[in-house]
């Protein structure tokens, strides 16, 4: 099936029916204002999911063009996808156009709707990129740049959310922020609690953790929300496994040692069940000790939790014959 284009009529360069000469900022300052704001965000969302057939194709100097003003990606150092595009453009070409707009404040120059990658590819491979120019107002940017991002479905759940976040901080009300990211009020609000809880230079230092979802997000929220949390948080994102590891692995790495270092008190009667804390100092290591009148047991995790489980298999008469020694 093919893919939905976003965009034949919401980039018309004279709405149909309307007064030509008026200004479109007027109508992006307002669109809270008026009752008929969600009818008219609505008709703008169904015109940016319509083709790009029939449009103009140009090729462009990706010197002349700027990213777009509301970032939608977060940098990753080996992306995987990234590669992909770049093998393919650079063996067949670039099969789809990107969108610009003439740029509000420079002109004859061009700023980014959608396409980021294909022009970074575009840069790297030494050739123009092929695009699509039409006048757009911010509103119908934002549209077109969320609608986009949610047709080609490889955006990591936090992308979205920080997307949103910075589409909020422009002061887009929520309807429109909705209509970007095709999304109902309900999911959105939630979405909006991570970023006030977990600071942007946090979830920048995670990444984008592609596969991890909503609800383990909202999970680490919480998680940090607990008093002392975010302290802890920031000692394990400053240690070098976590900054070598891959994003997805960064955010359990967090995870599991936010989620295990509840416990800090030597193991008693009235903590063994719910279990005590060792870390090691190069956070590296995460274990907790739980144990009761007949049992105890040893959960291993972080970045090396599951190679030092193995070594203390690998040790255990060793690790028992000094025991005993202590015991004498």
């Amino acid at each position: 099936m093919a893919r939905k284009n976003i965009f034949r009529s919401v980039m018309q360069t004279e709405p149909t029916g309307t007064d030509a000469s008026a200004p479109a900022e007027t109508v992006t300052r307002r669109f809270g204002a008026a009752k008929s704001l969600s009818a008219s965000i609505d008709e703008l969302a169904r015109q940016a999911a319509q083709q790009l057939d029939g449009e103009a194709v140009v090729e462009l100097d990706p010197a002349d063009l700027d990213v777009s003003f509301v970032a939608d990606r977060l940098p990753q150092a080996d992306d995987q996808e990234y590669l992909e595009l770049l093998t393919a453009i650079r063996e067949r070409g670039q099969d789809s156009p990107i969108l610009v707009r003439p740029h509000p404040q420079d002109n004859g120059r061009y700023m980014i709707v959608f396409g980021h990658r294909r022009v970074r590819v575009a840069q790297e491979l030494g050739i123009k990129v092929k695009a699509v120019i039409k006048p757009l107002a911010d509103l119908e940017h934002i549209l077109s740049q969320g609608q986009e991002n949610s047709a080609r479905a490889n955006l990591s759940f936090i992308e979205r959310v920080l997307f949103a976040a910075r589409l909020e901080a422009l002061q887009f009300d929520r309807e429109a922020i909705q209509a970007a990211l095709s999304v109902d009020y309900q999911t959105l609000s939630k979405m909006l609690t991570i970023p006030r809880a977990i600071p942007e230079d946090m979830l920048m230092a995670i990444g984008p953790a592609k596969g991890i979802g909503r609800d383990r997000w909202l999970e680490l929220r919480k998680l940090i929300e607990m008093p002392g949390k975010a302290d802890a948080a920031r000692e394990l994102i400053a240690s070098a496994p976590f900054k070598e590891a891959q994003s997805s692995d960064r955010f359990e790495q967090l995870y599991a040692y936010l989620k295990g270092s509840r416990q800090k008190r030597p193991v008693t009667k009235a903590d063994s069940r719910s279990g005590a804390t060792w870390v090691a100092t190069d956070k590296s290591v995460n274990v907790v000790i739980r144990q009761n009148s007949k049992t105890a047991t040893l959960a291993m995790s972080a970045a090396n939790g599951h190679r030092f489980a193995q070594w203390i298999s690998r040790n255990l008469d060793t690790l028992y014959a000094s025991f005993k020694d202590d015991e004498k």
